[in-house]
C-alpha cells in the first residue's frame, strides 16, 4: 500500500502525524509529509485511520 499527501489541500491540522506518527510527519513548512513509501504493513490500519480521519481529504490511498 502507498499513501500521498495532495499539498494543495492539506491544511497542517497534523491528524494524520498524530494518528499514524509510522507513516506521516509534519514539514517544516507545515504540510503533511509521507516518511515511507511503501506504507508498512504494520501501519496499514492507522494509515487508513488517518486518510479516513482527514478533514481536507488530503490523504490518498494506492
Amino acid at each position: 500500500m502507498k499513501a500521498r499527501v495532495e499539498k494543495e489541500l492539506c491544511t497542517s491540522c497534523g491528524l494524520c502525524a498524530e494518528t499514524c506518527p509510522d507513516v506521516f510527519e509534519m514539514g517544516s513548512d507545515d504540510i503533511a509529509k509521507v516518511k515511507t513509501d511503501p506504507v508498512p504493513a504494520s501501519a496499514e490500519g492507522c494509515c487508513k485511520e488517518a486518510a479516513e480521519g482527514c478533514p481536507a481529504e488530503a490523504i490518498k490511498m494506492e
